[in-house]
C-alpha cells in the first residue's frame, strides 16, 4: 500500500535539538556522483566551477569520488548529494505541475535555515521512532544532512519522472543493505512533514501539505516496490574479501576483492561499499574494469581529508580483510545498439569507469572509435596513464589524451572541457563523463556545445541529468 504520511501527534523536540551525540570522531559529509567531507578543492584542469562535492562514489563515484549515502528511504547521490533549492524566491516554471510549484515555494523558504530544518528533522525522527537510530552510523556527523537533502531534491524534481524514477528504483534496491523495511517510510515522511510545517511558516498551508504528502508517497512507493522486486532474486549485500592492495600514489590505491557469490554488473556502473572499521558508513565506488571471468572486482580509491572510508581503504585495508558491497547501480553504460564512437571524459579517479568502458568495447570485438580525455592537475596525478596507454597500443581504435591544468605536460595543457571542444568534431560520438560534479557540469555544457544531444550524454549526476532533460 502507498506509504502515505501525516504528522503524528507526539512529543516535540526543541527546534535546536540535534540527533543523538556521535560516539565516533567527527567528520562531516557534504554534497554529492558522486567526496567525503571536507572535500578537496576542485581540480581546475577538470573545468570545475565550484569545489568538488561529495561525489557516485568515493574516489570513483558516479562522478568519480566519494559520495556518502543516507540510510532509510532517501536519495544518496548519483552522485554526487544534491542540496535543497537555494533561492529564497524561486522562479516558477509555467509548465510545472501545481504540486511542483507548491513544493518549490517551500524549498525556497527553508533554504536559508536548512541546517535548522535538518536538525529538527532528525530530532523528530529519532524521538518518535528511536528504533530507526540503529539504521544510521554511530557518528551522525558523517552524513548529517544527506537524508533530508536527498528527499527534498527528489521532491523538487518529481516533474522529471523519466530521470527520477530509475534513480529512485536504484535507491530502493540499494537501501536494502541498511535493513530498511517498507514500514520505515511513513516514519521518515512524518519527520519530513513535521520539519517543513515548523520552518515553512509563510508558504505552508493545507494545500501545500497535501502536495508534499502526495509527492513523498510517490517517492517512497517507487522505492518500496523496487526493493520488493529486487529481494526476490538478489541479496541485500555481498561479502567481499580483499585479495590485493596496490598503492599507486601516496593517497590512491587500487583495491581488488573477491565476492562470496556471483556479482552481476555492467561496465561503467558503481556500487556502495562498507568497511569493517566504520559499520553502517557506506561510500560509492565505480568498478575499475568490465566484468572479469574470475569474478574479481577492482576499485580505485583516493584518500580524501577526513574521509573515514577512503582513508581506511587506502591506508589500512590489506589482503584477507572482508568488506561488504551493496547492489550495482548507475546508467553510464555502453549502448551497444549503435555504431557511434565513444567520447569519454575522466577526471582524477573518474578514469576507473572509463577504463571499464574501454574494456567493454574491446570484449565486444566491434571496432568503434573511442576517444579518452584523461584530466588531472599535474602529470604525476595521472596515476593510471600507463594502463590507458597500454590499452591504446593494443587497440588501434582507442585514442588516449592526457590533459593537465598545470604544465609542463607530455599531453595537452589546459582545462578538460576546452581540450574536448578544440579537438572535435564529435557529432558521431556518444559522450561519457566521470569526475567531480564541477567537471560533469562543465563537461555536459561542452559536449552539448559541440552538437552532442543530451540523450547521447551519459553520467550519473542526478542534478545534471534533470537539468539536461528540461
Amino acid at each position: 500500500m502507498p506509504a502515505a504520511v501525516a504528522p503524528a501527534p507526539a512529543a516535540e523536540p526543541s527546534p535546536a535539538a540535534a540527533p543523538p551525540a556521535a560516539d565516533a570522531p567527527s567528520a562531516s559529509a557534504s554534497g554529492d556522483r558522486r567526496r567525503e567531507s571536507p572535500a578537496p578543492a576542485a581540480d581546475p584542469s577538470l573545468g570545475a566551477s565550484a569545489p568538488a562535492a561529495d561525489v557516485p562514489r568515493e574516489a570513483s563515484t558516479p562522478a568519480a569520488d566519494a559520495r556518502s549515502e543516507a540510510p532509510v528511504p532517501a536519495a544518496d547521490a548519483p552522485s554526487e548529494a544534491p542540496a535543497p533549492a537555494a533561492s529564497a524566491a524561486p522562479v516558477e516554471d509555467p509548465n510545472a505541475s501545481p504540486d511542483a510549484i507548491l513544493i518549490r515555494r517551500t524549498l525556497g523558504e527553508i533554504a536559508p535555515v536548512a541546517d535548522q530544518v535538518t536538525s529538527y528533522f532528525y530530532a523528530l525522527l529519532f524521538v518518535r521512532h528511536p528504533d530507526l537510530r540503529n539504521l544510521f552510523p554511530v557518528a551522525m556527523d558523517a552524513q548529517r544532512d544527506r537524508l533530508l537533502k536527498a528527499l527534498l531534491t527528489a521532491a523538487e524534481h518529481m516533474d522529471s519522472p523519466a530521470v527520477l524514477t530509475d534513480y529512485l528504483r536504484q535507491l530502493g534496491r540499494g537501501h536494502r543493505k541498511y535493513g530498511t523495511q517498507a514500514t520505515h517510510y511513513p516514519a521518515v515522511g512524518e519527520a519530513l512533514i513535521g520539519a517543513l510545517t515548523r520552518y515553512a511558516t509563510n508558504t505552508w498551508d493545507e494545500e501545500t501539505e497535501g502536495a508534499w504528502v502526495r509527492t513523498y508517497t510517490t517517492i517512497s512507493q517507487i522505492m518500496i516496490d523496487a526493493a520488493a522486486e529486487n529481494e526476490r532474486h538478489a541479496p541485500a549485500w555481498w561479502q567481499a574479501e580483499v585479495v590485493s592492495h596496490e598503492l599507486r600514489t601516496s593517497d590512491i590505491a587500487v583495491v581488488t576483492v573477491r565476492p562470496d557469490q556471483p556479482y552481476p554488473f555492467l561496465a561503467g556502473q558503481y556500487t556502495s561499499l562498507e568497511t569493517p572499521w566504520w559499520p553502517r558508513v557506506w561510500r560509492h565506488y565505480s568498478f575499475a574494469s568490465a566484468p572479469r571471468p574470475d569474478g574479481l572486482l577492482a576499485f580505485h580509491v583516493k584518500a580524501v581529508p577526513a574521509g573515514w572510508v577512503s582513508n581506511a581503504l587506502v591506508h589500512r585495508a590489506a589482503p584477507g580483510d572482508v568488506l561488504r558491497l551493496g547492489p550495482p547501480a548507475g546508467s553510464m553504460t555502453v549502448d551497444h545498439s549503435t555504431d557511434n564512437g565513444l567520447l569519454c571524459l575522466g577526471g582524477g579517479t573518474g578514469i576507473a569507469p572509463i577504463k571499464a568502458l574501454v574494456e567493454d568495447v574491446a570484449e565486444r570485438g566491434h571496432r568503434r572509435p573511442v576517444e579518452v580525455f584523461y584530466g588531472a592537475r599535474h602529470d604525476q596525478d595521472l596515476y593510471d596513464i600507463d594502463t590507458m596507454l597500454r590499452l591504446q597500443r593494443v587497440h588501434p581504435w582507442l585514442s588516449v589524451r592526457p590533459v593537465v591544468s598545470e604544465g609542463p605536460s607530455l599531453g595537452l595543457t589546459g582545462r578538460l572541457p576546452e581540450a574536448v571542444r578544440d579537438s572535435g568534431p564529435w557529432h558521431e560520438y556518444d559522450g561519457y563523463l566521470s569526475g567531480p560534479p564541477g567537471m560533469i557540469r562543465s563537461g555536459v555544457d561542452a559536449l552539448r556545445g559541440v552538437g552532442i544531444p543530451f540523450e547521447r550524454i551519459r553520467h550519473d549526476s542526478l542534478e545534471e541529468l534533470v537539468a539536461a532533460a528540461t
